[in-house]
């Protein structure tokens, strides 16, 4: 934790973007592993079996940190149990323009519009089927989306798309439709749309002879009847479950000062204020979902107690993205540590 509050005060010295590819070249050097070691003992007492799946440990990185599929290897030696990419687009994209991460440490909080910025599903695609799985144990799955250029009319063609492309090579899917930094992007949660996205792909799935758990993630600024229609479209179309949650546009409860959120502008907030809005929609779903449903929980995981609440709260498995990258590598290793002592 000490090194790691060292590196962190010169990495955040860097704007977000850059310091985030210098954090990886570093651990790709060859001690990282060895300063941050992921695993623990008696670690295989954590493995759980979600959805068919057999998870080393219930603690994933969620989609975002390694959008490209370039460091699943390096990401899995810090001890996570599976690792979200993307978010994949059919067409390669570059995002919206720089800058487009934001750090308010006062928050411990990361703002982004980064737009989907990814190499393209068969770009990705080729990268997963030279991955040495043999060696690489971590459950991988891919979050999957639209291009910035779909009409919304046509965005199931693309969700489609990018599912053939990658489901030889992911253990999961994930179909992202609230991100709030693609224009319109949010409009595919209402009702029609959604029906339409995901009883395309649960159809396609359940045609192959070895189908892979889909999982909707939403966002956080929903109200209980929108979350409400969400659950009944998820449980008449058959998906495995939710991933609750996207990060959020509120600003609400930020002791930043507002010149300065101003000053950053849109984006999607994740981190530690979102922790009780998250934690509030897990309690509200598993309170109103079918029991058999699987819910990922992620949105302001900071640390190890956190997390353990979650998971003691209904949460299947959890997803770490902020909380990662302000608390540093050893935050996989503490909450796997915690589980075990309880």
């Amino acid at each position: 934790m000490f090194l790691y509050r060292i590196a962190r005060f010169f990495l955040f010295l860097i704007p977000p973007e850059p310091a985030h590819y210098l954090t990886m070249r570093l651990l790709k050097l060859p001690f990282a592993d060895k300063i941050f070691p992921g695993t623990i003992k008696k670690e295989a007492k954590l493995s759980k079996t979600v959805g068919g799946i057999t998870f080393p440990n219930p603690i994933g990185l969620a989609a975002g940190f390694d959008k490209n599929a370039r460091w699943i290897d390096l990401l899995a030696k810090l001890g996570f149990g599976f690792i979200e990419i993307g978010t994949v687009t059919p067409k390669p994209q570059p995002g919206n323009p720089k800058p487009r991460l934001f750090r308010l440490p006062k928050d411990k909080v990361l703002i982004n519009r980064m737009g989907f910025n990814n190499d393209g599903a068969d770009v990705i695609a080729e990268r997963l089927y030279k991955l040495d799985r043999s060696k690489t144990k971590v459950i991988i799955g891919g979050n999957i989306g639209k291009n910035k250029i779909t009409p919304n009319e046509e965005a199931v063609n693309d969700y489609m798309i990018c599912f053939n492309k990658l489901f030889d090579f992911v253990d999961y899917f994930v179909v992202n439709v609230s991100s709030p930094n693609t224009p319109g992007l949010r409009e595919l949660q209402e009702k029609d749309a959604l029906f339409g996205i995901l009883s395309a792909v649960q159809k396609a799935n359940i045609e192959r002879q070895n189908p892979k758990p889909i999982f909707l993630k939403i966002s956080p600024d929903l109200h209980n009847d929108q979350i409400d229609e969400i659950i009944d479209i998820v449980t008449q179309t058959g998906i495995t479950g939710i991933i609750a949650t996207n990060t959020t546009i509120s600003r609400t409860g930020l002791k930043t000062d507002l010149e300065t959120i101003e000053k950053v502008g849109d984006g999607g907030m994740s981190g530690r204020p979102l922790a009780h809005v998250s934690e509030g929609i897990l309690w509200y779903l598993r309170s109103k979902c079918p029991k058999d449903m699987i819910l990922i929980s992620s949105g302001g995981l900071m640390n190890a107690h956190q997390t353990k609440k979650r998971l003691d709260e209904g949460a299947d498995l959890v997803q770490l993205y902020t909380g990662f990258i302000y608390e540093g590598p050893g935050l996989t290793k503490r909450i796997k540590q915690l589980l075990l002592s309880n």
